[in-house]
């Protein structure tokens, strides 16, 4: 029985996500203690729940502590069968992550699956729909696999109501290396708006075009969602590479004005244009799993978040495989399994 302590490292959600998935893969059980013991409201919440839940589903998992705010948890896998699988979250909480918990092993089952997943699609702490189907499932089809997703309808944070649908024809997953992101062939920025003033966006995009002065007039668009969809707000900043694409979002809320968001969001995006790393970070967080799965690879990053750590810490207990982090002469980071 693997054993973690839920507290360390970056201290969140993603260590039990994280744990699930290579359970499932490997076989072995674990037991976490100190569930999110980093976060300001420890314990499990409702989409983490679900998270659980569907991989006890796919899985065939046994769980022992699997109730909202539970601090410690028993999972012991089963046999993952592919298949037709919906989730509902309930919340606003995010169907990506959810995603992010049952991928891999659907990825290496024995058959096609696809996946309905309701809840939040756009929300705070966690990557919106877009960035899932053109940052990193590009990269995870270039493995081996193909993964597809669509979003049937928006859910933001706190209404939730968001859908999407996920088709998974698995494959096994091979070593690739993803040294260099090409030539940029393309950048957007837009403002998704529902229910909520128009010219939120239009500051948004204003400011956005400020920080951004090389991104062409037409780069920028606001886009108005039905009004039951809302209230909501994301602006979504996408460069598109040869080999690669990132996105960089800022989500509206309340007591931030337009203009702070896209400053965030614009300066973030700006230092990732600046560097040379093939991988953003938040795209190194989820390219952890699957480069651990192949058993090799390796890709350069900006500077490695805790959470990119922290993954490779679980996978470590599960696998024995360890990822190295190290510094390259233009600032990149190189990330391999040594």
């Amino acid at each position: 029985m693997i054993v973690i302590d839920g507290s360390e490292g970056e201290g969140g959600g993603q260590v039990v996500r994280n744990a699930c998935a290579l359970s499932l893969v490997t076989g072995q059980p674990f037991r976490i203690t100190n569930i999110r013991g980093r976060r300001e409201k420890p314990g499990l919440m409702r989409q983490h729940l679900t998270a659980i839940e569907a991989a006890c589903a796919l899985g065939g998992a046994e769980c022992e502590g699997l109730e909202l705010r539970s601090s410690e948890l028993t999972f012991r896998p089963g046999k993952v069968t592919a298949g037709d699988y919906r989730f509902a979250i309930g919340t606003a909480g995010s169907t990506g992550l959810v995603l992010q918990t049952v991928l891999m092993p659907l990825v290496l089952a024995d058959g096609p699956s696809t996946l309905v997943l309701e809840g939040g699609t756009h929300n705070m702490m966690a990557p919106p729909f877009e960035f899932i189907e053109r940052v990193f499932l590009p990269v995870l089809n270039r493995m081996g696999p193909t993964a597809t997703a669509r979003l049937v309808r928006h859910g933001f944070f706190p209404k939730g109501g968001g859908r999407i649908e996920v088709e998974i024809t698995p494959a096994p997953l091979r070593k690739i290396d993803c040294m260099e992101r090409g030539p940029l062939e393309a950048c957007s920025a837009t403002a998704l708006i529902a229910a909520l003033p128009f010219e939120i966006a239009e500051r948004e995009l204003r400011m956005a075009r400020k920080l951004l002065p090389d991104w062409p007039e037409e780069a920028f668009a606001v886009r108005q969602l039905p009004e039951q969809v809302g209230p909501g707000n994301a602006l979504l900043l996408e460069a598109r590479f040869a080999n690669v694409t990132e996105i960089v979002t800022g989500f509206g809320k309340l007591g931030v004005s337009s203009e702070a968001l896209a400053k965030t969001a614009a300066q973030r995006m700006a230092g990732y244009l600046a560097s040379r790393a093939f991988a953003g970070p938040y795209l190194a967080d989820q390219l952890i799993l699957p480069f651990a799965l192949a058993g090799g690879g390796s890709f350069t990053t900006v500077k490695p978040s805790q959470h990119a750590r922290t993954a490779a810490d679980i996978v470590a207990l599960f696998t024995g495989r360890r990822f190295g982090f190290a510094q390259q002469a233009d600032g990149t980071h190189l990330v391999a399994l040594t």
